[in-house]
């Protein structure tokens, strides 16, 4: 007969008042995404300094290329550790996959040519693809119910943090400050170095109370969330309000089968898996289209120089961050549905609105820099709440792997290709060829909001088990 326990450990957390408890574990796991931000910005601002004679004599399709390994790195590393966080916990996981990008940041300072800096930023991306389903799923599974949302979008909008300290460093570092063939190897060591700093933070962050109840550890669990109650209501844990709701009925097991898994996706929630995929697809090809190539289309066109990148880059970078911590609490307030469709349906029209004028030269650099910023603003609020919505609309059993599939199948489907087509067409030197790239995701964009008007899950202030009951209930 299996082990079957009774337990009100989701209740309890979800019932909690925001914290300053709360604040250090955000603090801990959310630079996951500063980190990313931090990383692909300042490749980015690095390119010109790449193809010089300084880096490593690299060409356009080359850094492109280098964009794509590591990427695709990402997929690998989010399957691989999405897995392993359902089947092993969190915890552990989150750990591993940090000291993977530490180490392979540190790494990608000391390549030697285009094989080495690839497969440097293939582990690089193994690490940081796994981050995404350790931490997703921890976040969320910490975090109370009636604030999920805000603080979801807050802390996926850290990667943009990220990306405005990415764009200083490296104005300083090619500023003249530092010889440029030493000053891009010390751009990735900044980035390999804090995340060793957050490695140990982390260290103070327990395991998801919710997957150890799962495997049975249910004292463990209650110890952990004990521990929390007593830290937010500063040792008076009977003043805090009583759990709502009947308790959580769970049969234990181990593990929970993969074919179970993708019965569940492709049977009882295939409109959900539908749902996740386009929206991780839109927003991977809009930014990994638009922003991340901005750099080659300032210099091809707008003559650009290297040193003069990342002051254009900057604006982009606040903007998306000041998005998720202006928008985030009204995906609370107002609900998933409505502000999930409204983000990706008005960041795609801003971003078609910009085609034409591109196209046609009527835009100059800076012209251009203000239409994207404002974009930007929106847009980065859609790609957080796709994050939101995959690990809030699956069973907890699954949720780390639900994140990472569809994340995988979005960056290759949106992510992977999208460098790859615009190095090329940036290459031809065609604006309208350019223009035509940008079109399509923003089409991409409007035909997301489309699919989360009709099928979209409306998660705002419920509890996880009441969005997707556990697939080990009772």
């Amino acid at each position: 007969m299996p082990n079957e326990i009774e337990t009100d450990i989701p209740a309890r957390l979800d019932r909690l008042p925001w914290s300053s408890w709360h604040t250090r574990i955000i603090t801990a796991l959310g630079t996951s995404w500063l980190l990313d931000g931090l990383e692909v910005t300042l490749v980015g601002s690095l390119s010109g300094i790449l193809e010089s004679s300084s880096g490593l004599h690299l060409t356009d399709p080359q850094v492109t290329a280098a964009a794509t390994t590591y990427l695709a790195g990402a997929v690998l590393g989010a399957l691989l550790f999405g897995y392993l966080t359902d089947r092993l916990g969190r915890r552990k996981l989150f750990l591993v996959t940090l000291a993977t990008y530490s180490l392979a940041t540190v790494a990608s300072a000391f390549s030697w040519n285009l094989l080495s800096f690839s497969i440097f930023r293939l582990f690089t991306g193994i690490g940081i693809g796994g981050e995404y389903a350790a931490i997703n799923s921890a976040v969320d599974e910490l975090i109370p119910g009636k604030l999920r949302g805000t603080v979801d979008l807050i802390v996926n909008g850290t990667f943009w943090l990220g990306a405005t300290v990415g764009a200083v460093a490296a104005m300083y570092l090619l500023g003249g400050h530092l010889p440029q063939n030493t000053g891009w190897r010390y751009a990735f060591g900044i980035g390999g170095s804090l995340g060793l700093v957050v490695l140990v933070l982390r260290l103070f962050v327990p395991e998801s109370p919710r997957w150890l109840m799962l495997r049975g550890k249910e004292e463990d669990a209650g110890r952990i969330v004990a521990d929390i109650e007593k830290r937010v209501s500063h040792g008076e844990s009977s003043k805090l309000p009583a759990p709502e709701g009947e308790k959580l009925k769970i049969t234990v097991r181990d593990h929970t089968p993969l074919g179970e898994i993708f019965k569940n996706m492709t049977g009882e929630n295939l409109s959900r898996s539908i749902l996740g995929l386009v929206l991780m697809a839109s927003q991977a090809f809009f930014f990994n289209a638009v922003f991340f190539t901005y750099g080659l289309v300032v210099k091809k066109f707008f003559h650009v120089s290297d040193r003069e990148l990342p002051l254009h880059l900057l604006p982009f970078a606040i903007a998306s961050f000041l998005g998720p911590l202006t928008l985030g609490k009204l995906f609370d307030k107002i609900g998933r549905k409505p502000m999930i469709t409204a983000t990706y349906a008005g960041a795609g029209l801003l971003l078609l609105g910009t085609v034409f004028p591109f196209a046609h030269g009527t835009l100059a650099a800076r012209g251009l820099g203000i239409c994207f910023t404002a974009v930007f603003f929106i847009a980065s609020s859609a790609a957080s709440a796709a994050y939101l919505t995959v690990s809030e609309i699956f069973p907890l059993e699954i949720r780390a792997f639900a994140i990472a599939i569809f994340y995988a199948l979005g960056t290759l489907v949106g992510g992977v290709g999208a460098p790859i087509l615009f190095g090329v067409l940036i290459k031809t030197g065609s604006r309208p060829l350019v223009a035509a790239g940008y079109g399509l995701g923003a089409l991409l964009m409007v035909a997301a909001a489309v699919c989360e008007h009709f099928i979209g899950v409306e998660a705002a202030g419920k509890s996880l088990e009441s969005i997707s009951k556990p697939l080990q209930s009772r």
